[in-house]
């Protein structure tokens, strides 16, 4: 099937800030849309973090017309209240890159993949070994702990974060099952600092970032956005050639190459431009809203979806990892 949408734009090679270029106006998909699964930080939300009203009524015109949405992001269960405000029928996050499945109506998780605390120690202990500058925080299912090196946003600590050396954050008592841990450098070059991760420990956890600065995010072996999302459609009857997928950054590529249908915006990392089958203009630009609405008006014969007319402010965001 194939349809024409608004035309999307591209940054230039190497900038996530550049002007962006038209690209082709059409794009082909084998298989009915049954399911959308999109990145927040950087894709969904624009980069204030706000979620705008066109792209809230976008997803509902989806839903009301029997097409699911999955929120696929690093974000843990505890920053969804950006999409949680306005659900409508999407109720499913997989959040963590792929950690935990977290259902949001009912503030619950309902499926947890965690990092052994073994392999993170594996990790931390290679990781220091050729960078010894790296500071480690560590993503539970019921909060998040730094080691006192590891830089946090303005306001923290909170009351229920820990501080403590990476050992003991990670020990056998410290707490809830570790959805990802965290390894900050304070200046390498953070597609160099990736690199350096799986080769070095690659054997013990899977590595990715969704950060402009050098800030790795670590899960268990065999745990990405994809694989949690490729088990959820199973579970439903949903094959990858009935998926759309949107995202920016390296932790979304797996996702993205599953998907039978790809969408980078116009403000990804460069390897996300390469990788995805198609591109839409940037999350300032509304690109996840107006690829659905593309959707929708094609699913319908060309009758306007009605995603684009709806109104209301835009709505803030934490922020978090994407």
């Amino acid at each position: 099937m194939t349809f024409a949408y608004p035309p999307p734009q591209t940054p230039e090679s190497g900038s996530r800030t550049a002007p962006s270029a038209p690209l082709p106006s059409a794009f082909a998909r084998s298989a009915r849309t049954r399911l959308i699964a999109t990145d927040l930080d950087g894709t969904l939300l624009s980069s204030d973090r706000t979620v705008s009203a066109r792209t809230v009524a976008a997803l509902a015109a989806a839903e009301e017309a029997g097409i699911e949405v999955f929120f696929v992001t690093g974000r843990p269960a505890r920053w969804m209240d950006v999409v949680s405000e306005h659900l409508a029928g999407h109720g499913i996050a997989i959040c963590a890159n792929g950690a935990a499945v977290h259902d949001l109506h009912r503030d619950q998780l309902i499926e947890v993949h965690p990092l052994a605390p073994e392999d993170a120690l594996a990790v931390v202990e290679a990781l220091r070994a050729e960078l010894p500058e790296v500071a480690f925080a560590v993503e539970r299912t019921d909060g998040f702990s730094y080691e006192l090196d590891y830089p946090v946003p303005d306001g923290w600590p909170t009351p229920d974060c820990a501080i403590a050396p990476v050992e003991e954050l990670l020990g056998d008592r410290a707490g809830a099952p570790v959805l990802k841990l965290l390894a900050k450098h304070p200046s390498i070059d953070p597609d160099g600092f990736l690199a350096t991760a799986r080769k070095v420990a690659g054997d013990h956890a899977e590595f990715t970032r969704s950060s402009p600065v050098a800030l790795l995010e670590v899960s268990a072996l065999g745990v990405s956005k994809a694989t949690t999302l490729a088990r959820c459609c199973v579970e439903r009857g949903i094959t990858p050639d009935e998926v759309v997928a949107f995202g920016d950054m390296p932790n979304d590529l797996a996702m993205l190459t599953w998907a039978g249908t790809s969408f980078a915006v116009a403000n990804a990392h460069p390897e996300v431009l390469a990788a995805t089958s198609h591109r839409t203009t940037s999350n300032d630009e509304d690109g996840v809203a107006r690829v659905i609405e593309a959707i929708l008006e094609a699913d319908n014969g060309g009758e306007h979806s009605g995603a684009h007319a709806g109104g209301g402010g835009e709505h803030r965001a934490r922020g978090g990892a994407k």
